[in-house]
């Protein structure tokens, strides 16, 4: 099977089992989801979505956050993983918007990565998933699951190449929602120790199912 031939199969699957696919946090505008993202570095979405609403209620806006200390941040994110580093670039993330960007969640990945806490990697899901900008986050799931469909080359060995390489053979107007479906594939099906193989539907595409049941 050729690579055109994996995309193809690999849209028109997840077109049929995934077509509202989206993310897994709770927010209610750009700035909420961007505090969400920042959060969810090497944590899960659950526990995310569990501390966010507390501290959504004391910090509503970008102006309350960047006024707030790291003794007051602290406590509310104290379950989410490295708490300490979150809370600091939390309260410089929106220090910037303030004194950058008017208060305002930028929408290009050039701008974003110059935020407290924000990589290539949560820029890119701000982008695709307020704007639906042809952008893709390539985070754990979406490479294992990526490589194992054999959508990408062994030679993507990094974030960035699998970004491109996916980029390159995804229709454009698809990108925004196939960073979804790979990641929920990736956390519910394609899992890292034990994949559920048996109840996939890309089994004849999957070169990690193929080469382990000849």
């Amino acid at each position: 099977m050729t690579r055109k031939e994996r995309f193809a199969r690999v849209i028109e699957y997840f077109s049929q089992q995934m077509p509202t696919a989206e993310t897994e946090l709770y927010y209610d505008n750009p700035y909420q989801l961007l505090v969400a993202v920042i959060l969810s570095a090497q944590c899960t979405d659950k526990r995310v979505n569990l501390t966010t609403p507390a501290l959504f209620r004391k910090f509503p806006d970008p102006v309350s956050l960047s006024k707030a200390s790291f003794e007051e941040v602290f406590p509310l994110i104290r379950s989410i993983s490295y708490p300490n580093n979150k809370a600091k670039h939390l309260i410089g993330m929106a220090q910037k918007l303030m004194g950058s960007f008017g208060g305002e969640v930028p929408m290009t990945v050039e701008e974003l990565v110059t935020l407290p806490g924000v990589g290539r990697k949560t820029a890119n899901v701000i982008t695709s998933v307020i704007d639906k900008q042809p952008n893709m986050a390539v985070d754990t799931h979406v490479f294992r699951v990526s490589h194992r469909l054999g959508l990408v080359p062994r030679t993507a060995t990094t974030p960035l190449a699998v970004e491109k390489k996916l980029i390159e053979h995804l229709p454009e107007a698809l990108v925004h929602q196939a960073h979804h479906w790979l990641i929920l594939h990736g956390r519910y099906t394609c899992l890292a120790r034990q994949p559920k193989c048996e109840s996939c539907g890309l089994q004849e595409t999957c070169c990690h199912f193929q080469k382990n049941n000849k």
